[in-house]
């Protein structure tokens, strides 16, 4: 009996997860190799062993475009930021915001905002983190709060119609997707409210931070440029910069009216912008040899978290977990799913996929509720409200985009942003409930849950 308890999925599932985050996050494995081998372990003990292999590597194709795409794109970005396209543009919000900590926060925050609404976090990572890293290390603050901003910005601003958590929850409830985004507008207004708020907070804790620094250097100057910033300015193509941003638009463009899939966008304008800024071949691979490991890294990681996640949905524990995890809710409570819905969703976001929370749960939970006289469109809405949660998750390939990008451990930004994650998808709900864009009980009896 304790055999058939332990070897149960939900159970099993559930330990690989934990087993996983530990390793992580006291640094006892790296992250690329837990995310292949705790699965393969835990395939192996659920008697998966003959189909694992095939498991992984459908894992892995789901996740290639993604993979594709992100290769280029950092490879695009960081060809046209050697070549000097930013420099305007850092030199722009140096002037803006200065070298006050408070400021370049809430900027911060600004620019991922508006960014944001593309509805895609690439984007918006590789031109946020391009503008502001410099202006951090120039300043010497903490990276990690430009993580935290740009991932907390991002997840309330990809609540739009064209954002994926979105589409996802009202094609899983078949619902209309404007039904779903319209009323939570109040909702996403002050939690962006509250990212201000944060970034606020951020900006004096660190110029309160700096202030001994900065005063303990000789003659209290601002501490330069570190050496990681130094780039080679035989790299630099000035005369180079509209032809570079007209490209750039151009890709932004492309993206917004889906003229192309991404990769496909992204593959050739890297190809463009390859050949346009460095024409010699001596050139091009000095340049891709500079940033294969930033490459590499990235990659590797993503294609390793497709392997995981083919294993833990190919042995059936994503949906078992998804069973249990709704098994645990009284039938007493269940007027009050949609708020639970909102509380719950942070955990479970943060340890599946978009797709398995709402293909997988979402249907479940509309239905039970439906029965207490909610309806699918408040349980929809709720189940975005973790959204702030799940853009830490490790399963995620932006995670290590980020990461990567700012040079950061995943461990390490997850110890720090997670509890600004929290606190945003808390006031995502607490808003949504006071707006009414979900409602805190319904009086609705439902039949017993069988």
């Amino acid at each position: 009996m304790n055999a058939d308890i332990l070897l149960n999925p939900a159970v099993l599932g559930t330990a690989m997860v934990v087993t996983f985050m530990t390793l992580i996050m006291t640094k006892k494995m790296s992250a690329v190799a837990a995310l292949i081998a705790v699965p393969i372990g835990f395939g192996l003990i659920a008697g998966a062993g003959p189909g694992l292999g095939d498991m992984m590597l459908e894992g892995v194709l789901q996740v290639t475009p993604t993979a594709l795409m992100l290769c280029f794109a950092v490879l695009y970005f960081a060809i046209v930021m050697d070549a000097g396209l930013f420099d305007p543009l850092v030199r722009k919000v140096l002037a803006t915001v200065g070298e006050d900590p408070v400021r370049i926060s809430i900027g911060t925050a600004v620019l991922a905002t508006v960014v944001s609404l593309d509805g895609d976090g690439t984007t918006t990572a590789l031109i946020v983190i391009t503008a502001f890293l410099p202006v951090y290390r120039r300043i010497g603050m903490n990276p990690l709060i430009l993580g935290t901003l740009l991932a907390v910005s991002n997840a309330v601003m990809n609540l739009v119609p064209w954002g994926g958590p979105a589409a996802r929850a009202a094609t899983a409830v078949h619902a209309d997707l404007h039904d779903i985004f319209l009323p939570l507008l109040p909702a996403m207004a002050i939690a962006l409210s509250a990212v201000l708020l944060m970034a606020w907070h951020f900006g004096v804790s660190e110029r309160r931070r700096l202030a001994g620094s900065v005063a303990v250097a000789a003659g209290g100057s601002s501490p330069s440029t570190t050496p990681e910033l130094q780039q080679d300015s035989s790299a630099r193509r000035p005369h180079l910069f509209w032809p570079n941003l007209i490209l750039t638009l151009a890709l932004v463009l492309g993206m917004l009216l889906s003229l192309a899939p991404l990769p496909v966008l992204m593959m050739g304008s890297f190809a463009i912008a390859l050949t346009m800024n460095y024409p010699r071949l001596s050139q091009q691979k000095e340049r891709l040899a500079s940033h294969a490991e930033n490459v590499v890294n990235i990659v590797v990681l993503i294609f390793a978290a497709g392997a995981f996640t083919g294993i833990l949905n190919g042995t059936g524990m994503t949906d078992a977990m998804a069973k249990a995890a709704l098994s645990i809710v009284p039938a007493s409570i269940g007027p009050l799913l949609a708020p639970i819905t909102a509380l719950v969703s942070m955990p479970l976001t943060f340890v599946m996929s978009n797709d398995a929370y709402y293909f997988g749960i979402l249907p479940v939970v509309a239905q039970t509720a439906a029965a207490y006289g909610i309806s699918p469109e408040a349980i929809a809405r709720a189940s975005l409200l973790g959204q702030p949660v799940h853009t830490l998750s490790p399963l995620l390939a932006p995670i290590y985009l980020v990461c990567g990008l700012l040079k950061v451990d995943v461990a390490d930004a997850q110890r720090f942003s997670l509890k600004w994650a929290v606190l945003t998808s808390l006031v995502l709900t607490g808003s949504a409930l006071l707006t009414g864009a979900i409602p805190l009980s319904s009086a609705g009896v439902a039949a017993p849950i069988k």
